[in-house]
């Protein structure tokens, strides 16, 4: 069973950090960012990435649906693993942020295998792996395929099955516009149109990759932090993948004000005092 904790915003976790400096310069806002690099792979769009060199476990940050590895919770994290001197590496999926590509031409499969592609190529050894939002479905994906390369998990506001669930929830007449004209028009709070254009042929690749319908064999540490306030996915997602993930080390941390994006200064604490006590945990396993 998992383990839940409620706090509100004005509390964090009890944790006892090691002596290091938690975004360094977020009271200067002077920022050394790691260098944007490209990975070249045979008939697939070039990936952009940011890495750093340090020591194990790494850290590697995968974002949301049409997000990019510049984000607020990606660049503090690479802050925070530079002060503690372990690797770390945030990455565009394809046809997203930097890396090459048009969004409309990839699907839930593509950006798995992106995904593999940095845990096989651009990282070494055992990694926590860190997902936002689709990211966190992505995050399950990856530790399923690759449980060898992966040591924890931490799922922000985790969307799995999320644009599956979302329309199987729709009228009958809803889902038959969406099948006559081909696209769904989803929508969302996060761009000026309102709504992100998904065509039928996305929802359709996302079906085979759905994991909540039955136990997930991962047994690694896993912790799902999750705003109460969340309007796009619901908080309950992250009870059903603490509920089927079959790891006894699961924690769900439910923040009671936090938004889907859970990018304000205390929940960006959160996260990073999360991993920070992983990163104890797994070295002293170790």
């Amino acid at each position: 069973m998992a383990s839940t904790v409620l706090r509100n915003c004005s509390k964090l976790l009890k944790i006892n950090v090691r002596k290091c400096t938690i975004l360094p310069h977020a009271s200067t806002g002077v920022r050394h960012k790691s260098t944007i690099q490209y990975a070249t792979r045979p008939d697939l769009p070039k990936l952009a990435y940011r890495k750093l060199k340090g020591k194990s476990p790494g850290v590697v940050f995968l974002p949301g649906f049409a997000s990019h590895m510049g984000g607020q919770k990606a660049e503090a994290l690479e802050e925070f693993c530079k002060s503690l001197g372990h690797s770390y590496l945030r990455f565009d999926y394809s046809g997203c942020g930097s890396s090459e590509g048009e969004m409309g031409n990839y699907n839930i499969g593509a950006w798995k295998k992106d995904v593999l592609y940095v845990l096989d190529e651009l990282v070494e050894g055992p990694q926590i792996l860190v997902g936002s939002s689709m990211g966190g479905w992505l995050m399950l994906l990856a530790a399923l395929a690759r449980p060898e390369k992966t040591v924890a998990l931490v799922g922000i506001s985790i969307a799995a099955d999320h644009f599956v669930t979302a329309y199987n929830a729709l009228p009958m007449e809803t889902k038959k516009e969406i099948e006559e004209q081909g696209f769904w028009k989803f929508p969302t709070k996060h761009n000026e149109e309102g709504f992100y254009t998904l065509s039928r042929d996305f929802l359709k690749e996302a079906e085979n990759h759905c994991i909540l319908q039955s136990p997930i064999p991962i047994s690694c540490p896993v912790r799902l932090i999750h705003g109460l306030k969340d309007s796009d996915v619901p908080w309950h997602v992250s009870m059903q993948v603490a509920e089927r993930v079959l790891s006894n080390d699961v924690d769900v941390i439910f923040r009671k004000h936090g938004l889907h994006r859970m990018s304000e200064k205390d929940d960006i604490k959160l996260v990073v005092y999360t991993i920070d006590d992983l990163i104890d945990k797994l070295t002293t396993l170790g």
